[in-house]
């Protein structure tokens, strides 16, 4: 697959006149650009910042754009929410940006059927503000500030994953552009369709290689009702890990379940962003909520049990609405919070997102803090003069084995932190478990999917790009190399 882009001054600006002569705005502005460029996660190169920012306001606009720059050979950054944590909204090799700005709307909701049309650039919070007086909600919530297109290029989810599935379960079709400005409607709008190719789903979790979504048709779900909130500490991760098996051994069908690490509940106290004081234990959150609301009693007396039986520290559930709002605001805010630890402005916030079978969990846990630990103390004797130690916390979605495990660290000391987690990755590999749950691939973890998947795994997805994008212009040098001798120098990461 070619390789090479277009990114003479002279291809730009004709670029930037076709497009702007058809209504499509822009801006070339320095600030503009550095912005839709180079998050904390997605670093860039200041020679690699795109040379211009569009600003769709239909898939129309996004198909002039894509086919003018396919014409050039000029490559194609996205940018919505800009939330993601994977580098994938690098630009590797300069180019141009579309920035979903401007599309964010409610296209269509249709009640009745429990489903919505929008617009890419409508964050998931600000769909809920509108749907809230309707009884109706779209159940994925990763962090605050994330988009539906973004959500969508990498297949994400959040805290809601146990009880409702991730991004790929919600979604029921989309609209696209692929790279030379061909318009796709991957399928209509019934639940569901066994009508040629998942064109969906393929979209799905590309992270901006293969296609940009312009609308997308999602599910929605019925606010449940009677709900509770409990918080449950622990001696042991373990034994929070126990609990959650036992309850999905019992058949148990709960709202969400959560599993932090003693170090992680010390940041929510030391950030003061939670309006609550936990004890800095091993704690399980739990969501749940049911029609019937002897059902729910029903819960609470099995976890009841189980939290006896294994030795639980403390225990609360509540329905109480605020105290509900004021457990799970300590739990939504921990991202926010972990931010805070850095002692110094450059210090840098690196995270693992490797998933496992539930049974797995705290295999992945201890071993990921072991290894962390002693590349931490390797760290400290390599130097007479005393280092800052690393800051290390764990958080899970334990309901579906994914567990987010963060080192706050000195920006020199990247190379070690790097290693260790390229462990990390490894020991969730031999614990039958993937790389990433839900954060995605972009340039962090192309080494690690190489492992996972092996080359012909990696072979079957050049050849899926090769065949939708032929000149490679889209989100180059994300997922896996173009070919096995391509590195992407602009990348950071």
């Amino acid at each position: 697959m070619p390789n090479r882009f277009m990114e003479s001054r002279q291809t730009i600006e004709n670029l930037i006149s076709t497009i702007s002569q058809q209504g499509v705005a822009y801006s070339t502005d320095q600030a503009t650009r550095d912005s839709k460029a180079n998050t904390p996660h997605s670093p860039v190169s200041p020679d690699q910042t795109p040379a211009a920012v569009f600003f769709p306001r239909s898939t129309s606009d996004v198909s002039i754009i894509l086919r003018a720059c396919n014409e050039r050979r000029i490559a194609v950054t996205s940018f919505s929410g800009g939330t993601s944590f994977g580098g994938a909204l690098t630009s590797t090799v300069g180019g141009v940006c579309i920035s979903f700005e401007r599309m964010k709307d409610i296209v269509s909701l249709h009640e009745d059927d429990l489903d919505v049309v929008v617009q890419p650039g409508l964050g998931w919070v600000e769909l809920n503000e509108q749907l809230k007086d309707r009884g109706v909600f779209f159940p994925v919530d990763p962090a605050p500030g994330a988009s539906i297109g973004g959500m969508i290029a990498m297949s994400c989810s959040g805290t809601n994953a146990y009880r409702y599935g991730t991004m790929k379960e919600w979604v029921i079709s989309l609209t696209a552009v692929l790279a030379d400005g061909t318009v796709v409607k991957t399928h209509r709008r019934p639940r569901k369709s066994a009508a040629g190719y998942d064109l969906t789903h393929l979209v799905i979790g590309s992270e901006g290689t293969l296609a940009l979504v312009t609308e997308a048709t999602l599910k929605l779900a019925v606010v449940p009702q009677n709900l509770h909130v409990g918080l449950v500490t622990f001696e042991t991760f373990q034994q929070g890990v126990d609990i959650v098996v036992a309850l999905q051994k019992a058949g148990h069908q709960l709202e969400a379940l959560e599993l932090a690490d003693g170090p992680q509940v010390h940041v929510v106290n030391y950030s003061k962003l939670a309006r609550v004081e936990m004890a800095e234990k091993p704690t399980l959150w739990l969501k749940f909520a049911g029609s019937s609301l002897q059902l729910v009693r029903d819960q609470i007396e099995t976890i009841t049990a189980l939290c006896k039986e294994q030795r639980a520290l403390t225990y609360e559930i509540t329905s109480d609405n605020e105290r509900v709002d004021v457990l799970w605001e300590a739990r939504k805010c921990m991202g926010r919070a972990l931010v805070m630890m850095k002692k110094d402005p450059t210090d840098l916030f690196m995270h693992s997102d490797c998933a496992v079978p539930i049974s797995n969990l705290a295999a992945l846990v201890e071993g990921t803090q072991k290894l962390i630990q002693e590349a931490n103390e390797a760290n400290q004797k390599s130097s007479a003069v005393p280092k800052q130690p690393w800051f290390c916390a764990n958080v899970g979605h334990v309901g579906d084995g994914n567990v987010h495990s963060a080192i706050i660290c000195p920006a020199a000391d990247k190379p070690m932190v790097d290693e260790v987690l390229r462990k990390v990755a490894g020991l969730a590999l031999s614990l039958e478990g993937t790389v990433t749950g839900e954060h995605g691939v972009g340039l962090k973890q192309r080494d690690a999917l190489l492992d996972e998947v092996g080359i012909e795994g990696i072979d079957v997805m050049r050849r899926i790009k090769s065949a939708l994008d032929p000149k490679g212009i889209l989100n180059p040098d994300k997922v896996f190399r173009l070919d096995d001798a391509s590195i992407a120098k602009g990348a950071k990461l």
